[in-house]
């Protein structure tokens, strides 16, 4: 049995700055909603390269929105660092101009559109009630594409 090594974000952080040189010393540390260990092993496998969130919610958590070149540190639920993403993109579309190929890129389920769309209709739809808000097909949905950039 291979033993797994339990680091906080910032240890994280800190060795693959030793390692990989990032271009700024700014990071971000978040689990995934839903199931967070599982998205966040398929990302550190390298088969979950993109997410999606909710647009307004980010001004009603006071949060700024991704970028491009932005560094995350990838935790579990048990708040264990995971891995290091790096965005290599950001867009923001209404829920149903979602398309396929960023559907794939998310890599749950069996990868299709009508999968996506059903399990993220359901996690926006409760997101938003318990922000007082309603969800829509319009309701615009952040859509970031990353890179894993560091796994110990």
């Amino acid at each position: 049995m291979r033993k797994v090594s339990i680091m906080t974000a910032k240890e994280m952080w800190l060795l693959f700055s030793r390692k990989g040189r990032p271009s700024t010393e700014e990071y971000d540390a978040w689990a995934f909603g839903g199931e967070p260990d599982a998205l966040a092993r398929l990302v550190a496998e390298g088969r979950k390269t993109a997410t999606a969130s909710i647009y307004e919610l980010y001004e009603y958590d006071n949060e700024d929105l991704p970028e491009a070149g932005d560094y995350s540190v990838i935790l579990d639920s048990s708040d264990n660092a995971v891995c290091v993403i790096r965005n290599t993109g950001v867009r923001i579309v209404p829920f149903k101009d979602v398309d396929e190929s960023h559907a794939r890129r998310e890599g749950e389920g069996n990868l299709s559109l009508d999968y996506w769309r059903e399990v993220h209709r359901g996690l926006f739809t409760t997101w938003l009630e318990e922000a007082g808000r309603k969800f829509t097909e319009e309701t615009p949905v952040v859509l970031e594409t990353f890179e894993v950039v560091f796994r110990p």
